[in-house]
């Protein structure tokens, strides 16, 4: 999915994220931090975070390619993460879960064999649904309540949608107004073999979503080009379709890691997170070991700071399962008990820091893009103190909307204040990202996302380097005071009723 990005900041002649590490503009101390002591972002340089890179990588190559939840390269991963903070003095806690899982034995099939024969491709022309349920099904098509061109219509969402629906067709339907699961669901109960719900109009490519529970029956999701189509044709009658999926789901086990500083207030706790997963496509080096790799240097050197730096608690957190859907992240936060939660004065998120055709994406905490969702208050506080570091180095940001793709969403939907950065994933890059950051406009951020070759050669260390360095500076303000965000101290926080994640990990809902 694109993220939608505004260019803040300032646009330098040569992109600052290009220079040579020599040019680069001076790292600034906080404002309020005591002349002459250490500065958490002089402290952690891009020596303390590459050695991680390439143990993430090495782990990753001699444990099947990947470092996925529930594979060995995450174990091993876990057992680093927890070696390295031991030997920076902390008391790191692994917490373990379950969560569901489901996933493709073999590639799906969907086809017209009726009126004429033609197959579709996966990926381009259509997409599994997670959990979808596997079958292979040859039947007539109905079309159920497709809405008119510039119409709004229920499109399988209530029972009468499927009036007159015969058992054994496959159901047709168009995204929209309830989630992919209840129309999965409808579908099934009025007889369906299987379900087809294509994509919006205005919608690129075949549709990336999740019916949530293991569905009975195959749930696919093409294009809307491809849907409407086939809608146009079901309506005249003759259709006929193959839809086939092997599919497997049921219950894994997983980790987070969790670490707090000794010192500062256990009442006012600055949570800095990333997930520690990859996808089982490749070693996920810039997807996410760049964020773990960030929190482990940070959290290697943040002892080192005075007495007065660290006046609130700071947590470090590496999450497991982020791939599967936020899994992680959801289950630490839903397994706090409610003071517990109160005492989390703000959460950072950190998701691909080293983009190789990037920007320098600061979380859009105060809505100004209008994408997204709207942060709970003092979130706009945080993007500002990110906004400010970097244009006092004259680096320019970009905002990176809220959109529930990261592990910031559980925090934000229990009203708890979110903030942090990303260089972006599969979007694709503007001429005027390309004018700021320098790389190729037109082109997406990384190119390896999660692929085989998202390695240490995928990583712009250069930017890695001055994005550690903002979040350092940003880190030890806030382990001084939080006052900006939320008057200092955590205040019986309420979950936004108005608040819906867009996604469940990189699954679409509806």
């Amino acid at each position: 999915m694109r993220k939608k990005k505004l260019l803040t900041g300032v646009a330098v002649a040569l992109p600052a994220a290009f220079l040579p590490a020599a040019l680069l503009p001076t790292v600034l101390p906080p404002a309020d931090a005591a002349p002459g002591r250490p500065t958490l972002a002089g402290l952690v340089t891009l020596k303390d975070v590459e050695p991680h890179l390439k143990a993430f990588e090495e782990i990753a190559d001699y444990n099947g390619g990947h470092r996925a939840t529930g594979g060995a390269g995450y174990d091993v991963s876990v057992k680093y993460v927890v070696g390295r903070l031991r030997k920076a003095g902390l008391r790191p806690e692994i917490q373990k879960f379950r969560y569901p899982y489901w996933r493709e034995r073999s590639g799906p099939v969907l086809a017209r064999t009726k009126p004429s024969r033609k197959s579709y491709k996966r990926g381009e022309d259509f997409a599994t649904y997670a959990f979808s349920g596997s079958g292979d099904v040859t039947a007539p098509v109905i079309a159920v309540d497709i809405p008119a061109k510039g119409e709004d219509g229920t499109s399988g969402c209530d029972r009468r949608d499927f009036k007159g629906f015969k058992k054994g067709s496959i159901a047709l339907m168009q995204r929209g107004t309830c989630t992919f699961e209840t129309k999965a669901a409808r579908a099934r109960a009025a007889g369906a073999a299987a379900a087809v719900i294509y994509n919006l109009p205005g919608e690129d490519g075949p549709v990336n979503g999740t019916v949530v529970k293991p569905s009975r029956i195959p749930v696919v999701g093409p294009t809307h080009e491809l849907g409407a189509a086939l809608a146009k044709a079901a309506k005249k009658g003759g259709l006929a379709l193959r839809v086939k999926t092997d599919a497997v789901h049921g219950k894994r086990s997983a980790s987070n890691v969790i670490a707090d500083t000794e010192r500062g207030r256990g009442d006012n706790v600055v949570l800095l997170g990333a997930h520690l997963d990859s996808v089982e496509d490749g070693p996920g080096i810039n997807d996410n070991a760049t964020g773990a790799a960030a929190l482990l240097a940070i959290a290697g050197k943040i002892g080192k700071l005075g007495k007065g730096d660290l006046r609130n608690r700071v947590r470090f957190a590496w999450w497991g399962a982020e791939e599967e859907g936020l899994r992680g992240s959801t289950h630490y936060v839903e397994s706090l008990d409610r003071r517990d939660r109160d005492a989390i004065a703000l959460n950072l998120n950190f998701d691909m820091l080293g983009s190789r055709n990037g920007t320098r994406g600061v979380y859009d905490g105060d809505h100004s893009t209008r994408a997204g969702i709207r942060a709970p208050a003092g979130s706009g506080a945080i993007e500002k103190m990110f906004r400010d570091y970097y244009k006092g180095r004259k680096l320019p940001t970009t905002e990176s909307s809220l959109n529930g793709r990261s592990d910031y969403g559980p925090f934000a939907e229990h009203g708890i204040p979110v903030g942090g950065m990303d260089t972006g994933a599969d979007g694709v890059k503007t001429a005027a990202e390309a004018k700021a950051f320098g790389g190729r406009a037109g082109k997406v951020y990384d190119p390896c996302y999660h692929a085989r070759c998202d390695r240490v050669k995928n990583v712009h260390l250069r930017f890695l380097d001055t994005n550690v360095d903002g979040i350092a500076h940003v880190t030890q303000h806030l382990a001084r005071t939080t006052v900006a965000v939320n008057g200092g101290a955590r205040v019986q926080p309420l979950r936004d009723p108005s608040y819906r994640p867009l996604w469940q990990g990189p699954y679409r809902l509806r």
